[in-house]
């Protein structure tokens, strides 16, 4: 009788999302030594309103990833969660879970941007009415990557130094005007949201089962891990660092759709559960 072990062991579907992201990862190494294409760039998911945003956007941004270490955790989550899930659920309904949450994910991360930028125009809209170089710095730190920009700086102490000068302050609403754009410019990428879905899943279905977790030493509960990630998830939005370029809402919106796609399923399938 033959026993699968190792890779062999994963089940179809899981094993198959790890291939492809890691090609995916291999692909983008070799399209940016080659100088060709930037593919998180081209394939992560812009804002609706951006120049770069296109539909198909919405199936290839999960397969994408900022760096190494994003693509390590989020496959090392998929292998230990999603192996589970989808011995559970069998691979049509894994791979449907997956591809949901992962769209679910980029669906709250759009809302939140779209109403990230309504506030933005406002402030836009009111420092147009009367321009103030301190109401513009504080404007301009809402971009974090422009703000550190030298130019800037001296464009702030000119102001500062001639604050009535026509020409600057002219220049000035053209530069708050750039804001908008530049927040739809910024692409989202990775599989995180769809991890944090199955993350969820984890905690609805198998909340003490015991789990060992790379650089700590003792078995933790899923009920508790995923608790915690949740915790650390929402401390980072209310802190809202500078420089911090993670999608925590995407995550969140991860965990909200797999939260109601298992609920429903609890509720409409339970011979399939239990």
């Amino acid at each position: 009788m033959y026993r699968p072990y190792g890779f062999d062991s994963i089940p179809p579907v899981v094993k198959n999302l790890l291939i492809l992201n890691a090609l995916t990862w291999l692909a983008t190494l070799a399209f940016l030594s080659m100088g060709w294409a930037d593919l998180p760039s081209t394939l992560g998911l812009f804002y609706p309103g951006s120049v770069y945003f296109k539909p198909l956007q919405f199936s290839t941004y999960m397969f994408m990833h900022g760096s190494f270490t994003h693509l390590l955790y989020n496959m090392l989550a998929l292998w230990m969660f999603g192996s589970l899930l989808e011995s559970y659920w069998g691979p049509k309904r894994f791979l449907l879970f997956y591809l949901t949450t992962a769209i679910g994910a980029a669906l709250m991360h759009i809302g939140v941007t779209a109403w990230e930028i309504h506030g933005l125009q406002q402030q836009i809209d009111l420092y147009k009415s009367n321009p103030d170089v301190s109401q513009l710095s504080l404007l301009l730190q809402e971009d974090h990557t422009l703000f550190i920009k030298p130019e800037i700086q001296r464009f702030l102490d000119l102001f500062l130094a001639d604050p009535n000068n026509s020409q600057i302050i002219q220049e000035s609403k053209d530069l708050v005007d750039l804001l908008p754009i530049r927040k739809m410019n910024v692409p989202v990428v990775g599989a995180s949201g769809a991890i944090f879905g199955i993350l969820m899943a984890g905690f609805l279905l198998y909340p003490n089962t015991e789990m060992m977790i790379l650089f700590f030493p003792f078995p933790i509960k899923v009920k508790y891990l995923v608790s915690v990630l949740a915790f650390m998830e929402l401390y980072e939005i209310v802190g809202n660092k500078p420089f911090d370029n993670v999608a925590h809402f995407a995550h969140l919106g991860g965990m909200l759709f797999g939260w109601i796609l298992v609920k429903y399923w609890n509720k409409t399938d339970r011979n399939r559960f239990y």
